[in-house]
């Protein structure tokens, strides 16, 4: 442990070797099992019966027909679609963010497909290629499409969360959990 760093709360110690077999087994052994774990950390504090305001649920947070959707994508039939089952929950939050991941922009780097991938996780994937697209430039930078945050479809009141999001969970929670696998940092 690094002196003054803060520990991931006791409930993800439970889940860990769930995340592990789920990211290893979609990603691969370099997966990045710290952001995932920071992401479930910002998600739901590692909680199964989590439920927000707007009705997103278990420790991934799927909306309802968000996780409907996966289910179809990865024929998970409906009776198995269960974002309160701790295992489900994992497994769909890695194998999106994998998807998500997948789908950023081949050019940039491994930290900031992530990034992209974060950010349509939260708030659209839809959103940040259109931001992309409003800037006018042909390979915007991350800080490009950041900055075009509102620009397009997504409402301006919404960017502040959708940009706080990737940040919060790579910066800030990931070296939390930096003793449970691959930690995906930015390149200098």
């Amino acid at each position: 442990m690094v002196r003054g760093q803060v520990q991931p709360p006791q409930a993800a110690a439970r889940y860990k070797l769930t995340l592990l077999r789920e990211a290893h087994s979609q990603w691969g052994l370099d997966a990045p099992v710290a952001a995932f774990a920071a992401q479930v950390h910002q998600e739901s504090g590692w909680r199964a019966d989590a439920v927000s305001h707007v009705g997103a649920s278990g420790m991934a947070q799927f909306m309802p027909a968000t996780a409907r959707w996966w289910c179809e994508r990865t024929s998970t039939p409906t009776a198995d679609c269960l974002p309160h089952n701790p295992t489900w929950a994992l497994r769909a939050l890695v194998g999106y963010d994998k998807f998500l991941y997948d789908r950023a922009p081949a050019r940039f780097n491994r930290f900031d497909r992530l990034w992209l991938a974060l950010r349509g996780y939260n708030g659209g994937e839809g959103h940040w290629q259109a931001e992309a697209r409003s800037t006018g430039l042909r390979a915007p930078t991350i800080a490009e499409i950041d900055r075009a945050c509102g620009q397009a479809r997504r409402a301006p009141v919404h960017c502040r969360e959708n940009l706080h999001y990737p940040r919060r969970i790579l910066l800030e929670l990931q070296p939390r959990y930096a003793g449970w696998g691959a930690v995906w940092s930015p390149q200098p």
